[in-house]
Parts: structure tokens; sequence; C-alpha cells
């Protein structure tokens, strides 16, 4: 589904479970011992009164690979999921805590009628999307928003690192996730703060182990090539999502390509000095113009980056917020996809790159959530030949300050996270196929 230019309303205030035995072959049998009821319709709510945003996203993901499809009604009640009424689905609403509605096939007409009349649209998902999360196979002293929200939902994944991807295992998947990493070989400039904490040492022996085991003599030009096939998966069609440093360090690495950009600490070696002048903004997938910040102690690779430099500048909780844009459902249905939630305002929340400066975005880019009146944008989307990316700010939804070693966020107090809604839009956005209305 092509991104087309998009048209903004005005801003509105305000372990994965395993399956329970049932095959597919029991599905399709169920399917037809209900024929009477087959013209009733399950209506998944996704405003206020779903009392679990974040497992519909997996229930809906559970119903596409019984090979049935799902109706996303976008701008209808948050966004809502419609699907044809079978006793299965409804046994799994029940069991996740999700709220579903039973409907006629009349309610369902004066439904489509509301969507036709209003900006509302009916997009048919299809196929479940094959998903990959990019994360090392050691533990970190941190943890990983989407695999969080992958696992609360009960959404299957499959783990990736820097071999399976310079093998050409992307191209078996829809959906990437790329998270806390740094593609530029520096460590995540953790040096200052973590540098002799041990696994800070031990990150950095088996990363420059790896470079060499794959044949590249620094880590940061192994990550430069992830970054570069990582580019080629969009430009053939993947899906890109990604959080938190793995955004801009993702346009950094490009950039920079084979130029050393690395301080002596992170590899041995000075950077090159003229390594500025020598980036090249037309490899880059969503930033432009930006100024490398060089120096090893200072936790920040670029201005890209809007996170506060100074407590004293930190928002309060009650202050930090970002907004959401409203799309025209019927003419721009890909932002209108990402951008689905029961609110137009999300809690702020830092990390190590909290945020992107709109003056660095490139203008092909299409912004979704920002930060009204600052030059702070949160949440934006582009394409790449004939894949996408978006990029979201920030590291954990829920946790404004996460920070290295704090425990991981305990989804089942944040049901209806209005943040992490927004993650997992962009699971079921490579369902979309095409447009197509049961009658």
């Amino acid at each position: 589904m092509p991104l087309s230019a998009e048209t903004r309303l005005p801003r509105r205030a305000g372990r994965p479970r395993t399956h329970r035995g049932r095959s597919t072959l029991i599905w399709l049998l169920l399917l037809g011992s209900l024929h009477p009821v087959m013209a009733d319709r399950l209506l998944i709510p996704m405003d206020d009164s779903q009392t679990n945003h974040l497992k519909a996203y997996g229930l809906a993901y559970w119903v596409l690979k019984q090979n049935v499809p799902v109706e996303w009604l976008l701008n209808y009640r948050a966004g809502s999921f419609m699907l044809d009424y079978q006793e299965p689905a409804v046994r799994e609403c029940r069991v996740r805590g999700i709220a579903a509605v039973r409907i006629s096939e009349a309610q369902a007409a004066t439904i489509y009628a509301e969507i036709d009349a209003g900006n509302m649209e009916v997009v048919r998902l299809e196929k479940a999307p094959r998903i990959a999360v990019y994360t090392p196979p050691d533990q970190q002293p941190w943890d990983d928003a989407v695999t969080l929200a992958l696992e609360y939902a009960q959404i299957p994944y499959d783990k990736l690192w820097d071999e399976e991807v310079l093998a050409g295992r992307l191209a078996d998947y829809d959906w990437l996730h790329l998270h806390h990493e740094d593609f530029t070989g520096q460590y995540g400039k953790f040096y200052a703060a973590y540098g002799r904490e041990a696994w800070y040492q031990e990150q950095q022996r088996v990363y420059e182990a790896t470079a060499r085991r794959l044949g590249f003599g620094k880590v940061s030009r192994q990550k430069g090539a992830v970054a570069r096939a990582i580019r080629q998966y969009m430009e053939s069609g993947g899906f890109l999502f990604a959080m938190c440093s793995a955004t801009d360090t993702f346009d950094i690495a490009l950039a920079a390509h084979d130029i050393d950009i690395c301080a002596a600490v992170f590899d041995g070696d000075p950077a090159d000095p003229q390594a500025q002048q020598k980036l090249d903004f037309s490899q880059t997938v969503a930033f432009t113009g930006f100024t490398l910040e060089t120096n090893p102690l200072v936790y920040e690779f670029s201005d890209i980056d809007t996170t506060p430099n100074d407590a004293r500048q930190l928002r309060s909780p009650e202050a930090d917020y970002f907004t959401l844009f409203e799309f025209a459902a019927k003419y721009d249905p890909v932002p209108s996809m990402l951008t689905q939630c029961h609110t137009s305002t999300v809690n702020g929340f830092l990390g190590q790159t909290t945020g992107f400066r709109r003056s660095l975005v490139k203008k092909s880019v299409v912004v979704l959530g920002e930060v009204e009146g600052s030059d702070e944008v949160r949440y934006i989307h582009g394409q790449v030949g004939r894949g996408t990316f978006t990029f979201y700010g920030g590291h954990d939804p829920e946790d404004q300050r996460h920070m290295v070693h704090d425990p991981p966020t305990d989804l089942a107090l944040h049901p209806n996270s209005p943040g992490y809604r927004l993650l997992l839009n962009n699971v079921l956005f490579p369902a979309a196929r095409k447009k197509e209305r049961k009658t």
C-alpha cells in the first residue's frame, strides 16, 4: 500500500501463549458447523471501553494465523477490529481478557455507513506478518519495549543478530524491529559512565570477536555493513521499526559508510578529522544535515537527538507528553494505521535518543507525533524503495526515565498503554494488503 502525500486534520485534544491445541483444520470445521450465525460479526472496540488494548492486537494476529481476515476500522472507535463471529475467537477474547461484542449484519452495515460518511476507513488485514527482532545473543542490562509488547500480546517472533542479517536471513521476514542498538560502533557511547563495568567490557570483547569472525577489521565496519543490509531489506519491500538509539545511529552509520567516526577508546585509533565533511546524507533514510558528536565522553551521537542534556531541562512526568496527528483515513491509510490510539496525547519518555530535531528530518518523511510548540518530533514514518521505516523516539513508553539495570516494565500493569499501542500498530501494519470490504 503506497504512502500518499499526507492530509492532516486538526489535532484532537486530549512469552507468547502456546496455541491451545486447535489446528487450522478444527478451525475450518467450526466455520462450517456455525453456518447459521455466519452473518454475525465480532467487534473488538479499541476506544476506552476496551479492557486490554495490547492483547487485542495479539488476538487480531492470532485470527490472521488461522487464515481468517480481520478488518481494521481506522478512526472508528479508536481503530477497532471486526471479523466474522466465531466461538474460537470469542473464547480467546475471554481467556485473554479482551472486550468484544457480538453484532448483527445489520449493525455491521450501520458501522460501514458511519465509516463511509466520516473520516474513517476499512483496511483488510489478510496475513499474519513474519516478525523478527534484531537483538544480541548475550544478556543486555536493559530491556526492549517491543519484545515486552510482543510477549505480552502473545505475538510470536524470531531473534536475529549480525550474522543472520549479513547472511541474508532478513528476506524470510516481513517486519524487523531494532531497539537500543548502536550502529556506529561506539558501544552506545557508554564509555564515560560504564566503561569500567564488567558488562560493558564483555560487550566490547564479544563485539570485536564477532567482527573478526565475520571478516571485519572493526566493529564499526561490521555494524555499517549490517545497516546497509537492513536498508536493502527495506528497498526490497521490508518494513522496519526502530526505537531509541537504533533510529539515529542507523542513519549516522549509513551516512558515514566506511569513514572512521570512532574515537580511539572505541576502536584503537583516532577518528578521521574530516569525518563530518565526508558524510553522505544521500544514503540516509530519515535525517539530513546533522552534526556528529565526536567527544567520546559525551553520551550523544549527534544533534539529531533532543534528549535534555541538563537535569534542569527535564520535564516533569505531568508536563512530558507528545501529540499524535490525525490523518485523513480514506486518503492516507498508512499514517492513519500507525497513529490509531484511544487518545491523541501520549505520555513522554526518555531514551538515549528521545526525539528528533524537526529541522534535521528529511522533507519526504511524515511526522506522526510531535511535542507541540517545539522543534521536537517523536514519531516519524517514510518510504525506502518498496518498503518503509517507522522511527519512534524514547526507550520505554511506561517508564519516563528508564535507566541501565532497571527492571523491565510489567505490562500487566499497563494493558491500555497508549505509548505501547503505537508499537503494536506497526506490528499489524504489514498485514494490510488491500482495501476490500465485505458485502
